[in-house]
């Protein structure tokens, strides 16, 4: 049995004994970075509801990574080679979304995806779209005032300090071929808003990277496919994608 292992594995069957073998790889990973043993972590995706079934709060690699980097602020950024999506909300039920998404949180992801696409990955003036929360992004206040309250302030200030951010844009035209057509990286307000369509262009070929940490971290689109485990059927692109990603961004291979 492998060490740090409570109980036995069997393949496609995660036990919440193990739980704890599991969030101590994370840590390893996490704090190599930290202390510059490793250039970056590369993650593939953990049962979340077993880590909470052995009483251990879990909402996600991010979250926990970030906690462990001194409690920095994340932001989840999936890429690929046709798109960028950042959330600002990630694993909310969605009748949580509009109370979590404030105006500082606006400014604050958006900052943050700024600073990382010019640090990390060389743009020298990212261009940001942001997509409204609502259908036709509110349309004037008819179909909810979040755009007006929160995120059109967000997006004003953000243009006074210097950066390139558009928007808010209604989601149902935001990922046109013409509304990309000049644009670095779609900000999404919650989770299945920007993902979906990200994933459609090219799922299994793309990169989920974490931006605001101050270590390298890259992780696979896709969950844990319990039900293939074992079949010999299951894809291992996304992590190859995952592995290249982080070797570009800690400058271990060429970009």
């Amino acid at each position: 049995m492998p060490s740090g292992l409570i109980t036995a594995v069997t393949t496609g069957k995660p036990v919440t004994e193990n739980a704890s073998c599991v969030l101590s790889a994370i840590d390893r990973a996490t704090d190599g970075c930290l202390s510059g043993e490793f250039a970056a972590v590369v993650t593939g995706p953990v049962n979340k509801a077993v880590i909470n079934q052995a009483g251990i709060r879990f909402s996600g690699h991010t979250e926990y990574i970030a906690q462990r980097c001194n409690n920095a602020f994340p932001v989840m950024m999936l890429m690929n080679d046709n798109l960028r999506v950042a959330l600002v909300t990630t694993h909310l039920p969605l009748s949580e979304v509009p109370q979590a998404i404030t105006r500082q949180l606006v400014e604050t992801v958006i900052m943050t995806v700024h600073n990382d696409l010019v640090a990390r990955f060389g743009l020298s003036t990212p261009r940001i779209l942001v997509c409204g929360l609502n259908p036709h992004a509110g349309e004037q206040g008819y179909l909810g005032r979040e755009e007006i309250d929160t995120i059109i302030p967000a997006i004003r200030y953000l243009q006074n300090q210097g950066l390139y951010v558009t928007g808010p844009i209604p989601a149902d035209t935001a990922f046109t071929p013409t509304s990309l057509k000049e644009v670095d990286v779609v900000v999404s307000m919650f989770h299945d808003q920007g993902l979906p369509v990200l994933k459609a262009s090219g799922f299994g070929e793309t990169v989920n990277v974490t931006l605001g940490l101050p270590i390298i971290r890259t992780s696979v689109d896709h969950g844990t496919a319990l039900d293939l485990a074992g079949t010999g059927k299951a894809s291992d692109s996304s992590l190859i994608a995952a592995i290249k990603c982080a070797a570009r961004l800690s400058g271990l291979s060429p970009r």
